[in-house]
């Protein structure tokens, strides 16, 4: 099996007033990362070298004009914008978001194309990018049409990995988004890329409850025992390791989450909090479910630190290497579902 000798990784620069330019820099300023990569920044060489300037950073750039003249074992940046943008640090700005879409388009269309291998996201202000063109509550969103594929946020560590059945839905809509299909989409999306993505065989998923106490029997609440528990069972009888719902007060601050491969968080906060709480720093928002590999920090845009070369790149360094992992554990998958037989030979 003949491996590609370097991950070619695109990297969307995020809100140019937030912190994300500087993360990005300070991950590839160890030249030592660039062994298991090539990445490919979609920003300007004058925007970006107005940040190593600020930043007092001794990074090189290559300059291109188009992801497909990429330079192996340099730090490449694609001219996606010619002019020189205004930074102020700490601020929202409309006209800031737009560059966050400009970069993240091209990343987006260079991911498609073949031209980068997996992409990595800079965090974006959420507000500030929308526009009549793109009205996407976030990048999950926006990569599932983009690639047409059934996304799902699933925020991975070393000790932890949480997917969500709803994510950014007023929680007031929540309980009525969830169906039977969305818990049969979301779980099988979960269970493919436990096994595609991370080599796991036989994975085991927990799921937690829409309601307090999983309703209590009917008295908060009564979608745990009329949506969710009836359709856990259905896939726990097609042979899945698949269980709950369980109660989410308690569920990891007793270390219950440590027995599963992963966990389905019904809403955005019931899962994203503890993964925070627990993994802050080291976590990775990853979107399974797609034909792509995209990854991106846990954290956001950081307006208020923004600019004093204080931002903890770890989040980043880990976005880029989980994405590098994922990348090769499917050629690993591809390579021997397509041959059973050099599978068991091996």
């Amino acid at each position: 099996m003949k491996r590609k000798e370097s991950v070619i990784v695109g990297i969307s620069v995020g809100d140019l007033n937030g912190i994300g330019p500087e993360i990005i820099i300070k991950a590839y300023e160890d030249p030592r990362s660039l062994e298991l990569s090539t990445p490919v920044i979609f920003a300007s060489d004058k925007t970006m070298q107005f940040f190593k300037n600020h930043f007092k950073s001794k990074i090189n750039f290559f300059s291109i004009d188009s992801p497909e003249k990429v330079a192996i074992g340099k730090v490449n940046v694609v001219n996606v914008w010619k002019e020189a943008v205004k930074i102020d640090f700490g601020k929202e700005d409309k006209k800031i978001g737009e560059y966050a879409i400009k970069s993240l388009e091209a990343a987006t269309n260079a991911l498609k194309d073949g031209s980068i291998d997996v992409l990595v996201t800079a965090p974006i202000n959420k507000h500030n990018i929308q526009s009549e063109k793109f009205n996407f509550p976030g990048h999950t969103d926006y990569l599932a049409k983009a690639l047409n594929g059934k996304s799902l946020m699933f925020m991975v560590s070393n000790s932890l990995r949480v997917g969500l059945l709803t994510d950014h839905v007023p929680l007031k809509d929540a309980s009525e988004t969830i169906t039977t299909d969305l818990i049969n989409e979301k779980i099988a999306t979960v269970i493919k890329s436990l096994k595609q993505d991370f080599g796991i065989i036989r994975p085991k998923v927990a799921v937690l409850a829409i309601n307090p106490h999983a309703g209590d029997n009917g008295v908060i609440g009564n979608e745990d025992d009329l949506v969710l528990k009836p359709a856990l069972e259905k896939i726990k009888s097609e042979g899945h390791l698949v269980y709950g719902p369980y109660s989410a007060d308690s569920f990891f601050g007793s270390n219950t989450y440590k027995k599963f491969d992963a966990i389905i968080a019904s809403y955005h906060d019931q899962g994203l909090i503890p993964f925070k709480t627990i993994a802050f720093g080291e976590g990775v928002n990853y979107t399974a479910g797609l034909s792509k590999v995209r990854t991106s920090p846990d954290h956001g845009t950081a307006y208020e630190i923004a600019g004093k070369g204080i931002a903890d790149e770890g989040s980043m360094k880990q976005a880029i290497f989980t994405a590098i992992q994922i990348f090769r554990s499917r050629e690993d998958y591809d390579f021997y579902s397509k041959n059973p037989l050099k599978k068991q030979s091996r």
